[in-house]
């Protein structure tokens, strides 16, 4: 039997650990910060610190970015805009032995609405 889209991020977040946007930010300088959003969504605005390594090619891309590089020990806080996409990326990068990684819980739109500051790219 085939998962709709919302059973298989409910199925994620099963298996995976997730912050809240209070325990972010209080953890914030302590993680590496991985936004798998699209980089149009990205340059839009994104959390301190966050570096943009889409869903679409995280699994190929995070070994050799040099921020995450060897580095498979580290905390990860892992974000999208609403918290799916960042729940499906914590699950694979756990199978691929990325071992603390954290989802934010809502995502984005829940540290923006959460009075949290955007990060504009500089020009």
């Amino acid at each position: 039997m085939a998962l709709s889209v919302t059973e298989l991020v409910a199925a994620a977040k099963q298996q995976i650990r997730e912050v809240n946007v209070a325990e972010a930010t209080a953890l914030l300088d302590k993680f590496l910060v991985l936004d798998v959003r699209e980089p149009a969504e990205y340059a839009a605005g994104s959390l301190p610190g966050a570096v943009n390594i889409p869903r679409g090619v995280l699994e190929f891309k995070i070994e050799g970015h040099p921020v995450f590089q060897g580095r498979q020990e580290a905390e990860i806080l892992v974000y999208c805009l609403t918290g799916g996409r960042s729940a499906l990326a914590v699950e694979s990068l756990q199978k691929l032995g990325w071992s603390h990684c954290a989802s934010l819980d809502g995502g984005f739109s829940a540290w923006q609405q959460a009075g949290g500051a955007a990060i504009l790219p500089t020009a």
